[in-house]
């Protein structure tokens, strides 16, 4: 008779102990520890690899390059170097709400059309769910097969049935293994279910897509280890409030992880972006202080942004500071830099910093930006409506040279815009940009005695 072994697993990282406990050890988050049960001695499928072990010289291994199948979506296919590759799990993770569902539905189906067997598989909707989504996006031909069920067994002799070459799992936190004797969604079941489907991919030479739910500070939920099984893992960001989507690997053993796909979310689904600048820009207002333009490296392509600052007395007694599309600690360090460097008395007033759009933007080549756009608001004098300023700031108040800068100003450029002020370090390059005057700066003085 198998033996029922009990423990407590962290649900953030997947930590394992004995005992109860308050703070995980591991990635130091509190009350994450769930008991779960493990049945020792089972004859368990998952123990099972994925081949028999036969050992290979390498040498004598022939390789040929994977046949890629295309999503239908070029911003997709650049995400993931080209294509779907066969024989490989894809994880797609996502706030709730956020279009996973919507933007696997529609990869499903334009496989179905290129005569590709697809099973979709629902743990969250009912199979007329599924349909009534599929009507609303105008799709359903093909060899698209749908099925709603959350047990792996029952899902794996489906595959074994039908053989498809594309299976999509929404989601893994819904899917179960009656093997394991513990919740969907909890550590042990998501590990187990991953390792079932990643061995079903391999081995029948299928491509596999899993969406995956994340926690409130943005990691997949479960266990850390299911971004290191899959080959493929993608995020899909957003504002809900907004119609914009951004598709980023994060993770790709078949392409570059330097590389998004930009979409706009309609009622038909999710519709490419071809000029991300031409879309984020509309409806900037002309000649209004607290705007100003930087140009963001999104991948391996420039992106125009509009960011947008305002500086206002605080009566409540301590300043505010509220972000919007960058973190909060580097604000508050570019504030600090301003008024030390510049001379601007900032620091007891609430401030406002907003990206439009709904981007997230990581880089440090908008500080210059960022920081131009809290002068503007200060001084209330805008910020040239044609000039574009890109660069990085210490905390000396040095602005340092950026990577890709002739991409950047050629986009600039080509969206119209006529100034740009950057670093003296980019200096060299700049100069093989035509017909737009480039300003070099050391310092934020210098910026401030130039736009102010």
């Amino acid at each position: 008779m198998a033996k029922v072994k009990s423990k407590f697993v962290c649900q953030d990282c997947g930590y394992e102990t004995a005992k109860w406990l308050g703070k995980c050890p591991s990635c130091g988050e509190w009350n994450t520890f769930v008991e779960e049960f493990e049945t020792k001695g089972s004859d368990s499928k998952s123990q099972r690899g994925i081949s028999k072990g036969k050992i290979e010289k390498i040498n004598s291994i022939t390789s040929t390059k994977k046949e890629r199948i295309s999503t239908g979506s070029l911003e997709m296919d650049r995400v993931l170097g080209g294509g779907i590759i066969k024989s490989s799990l894809i994880l797609v993770g996502g706030d709730p709400g956020i279009g996973k569902s919507t933007l696997l539905l529609q990869v499903a189906d334009h496989a179905a059309k290129q005569k590709l067997k697809v099973l979709y598989v629902s743990g969250e909707e009912s199979t007329e769910q599924i349909k009534i989504r599929a009507d609303r996006l105008g799709i359903g031909e093909g060899e698209l097969y749908v099925l709603a069920e959350t047990n792996i067994d029952i899902i794996k002799e489906f595959v074994e049935k039908e053989e498809p070459d594309l299976l999509v799992l929404d989601s893994i936190q819904t899917i179960y293994s009656p093997d394991v004797v513990s919740a969907p969604g909890s550590v042990t079941q998501v590990r187990e279910v991953t390792s079932m489907v990643m061995r079903m991919t391999k081995i029948r030479n299928m491509a596999s897509f899993i969406v995956g739910h994340v926690t409130k500070s943005g990691a997949i939920a479960g266990p850390r280890v299911l971004e290191h099984m899959v080959d493929t893992v993608l995020y899909f960001e957003g504002e809900r409030h907004f119609s914009y989507r951004i598709l980023r690997a994060v993770k790709n053993r078949f392409g570059s992880t330097n590389e998004i796909g930009i979409f706009e979310m309609r009622d038909r689904g999710l519709i490419e972006v071809e000029n991300p600048s031409e879309v984020f820009l509309k409806g900037r207002p002309v000649d209004a202080y607290g705007t100003v333009v930087t140009s963001a490296m999104e991948g391996t392509r420039p992106v125009l942004i509009e960011i947008q600052a305002l500086v206002t007395y605080s009566p409540a007694g301590f300043a505010n500071r509220v972000t919007t599309g960058i973190d909060k600690n580097r604000a508050a360090m570019l504030i600090a830099v301003l008024e030390k460097k510049a001379g601007l008395s900032i620091q007891s007033s609430d401030t406002f910093i907003n990206v439009t759009g709904g981007l997230q933007i990581k880089e440090p080549a908008s500080d210059l930006a960022i920081l131009c756009a809290l002068a503007s608001s200060f001084k209330e004098i805008p910020v040239d409506f044609k000039t574009v300023l890109i660069g990085e700031v210490g905390l000396t108040g040095e602005i340092r040279g950026v990577n890709s800068i002739e991409k950047r100003l050629l986009e600039a450029q080509k969206m119209g815009f006529e100034r740009a002020v950057i670093a003296e370090a980019n200096a060299e390059v700049s100069k093989e940009i035509k017909n737009m005057e480039i300003i070099t700066a050391n310092n934020i003085r210098q910026v401030m005695d130039i736009l102010f």
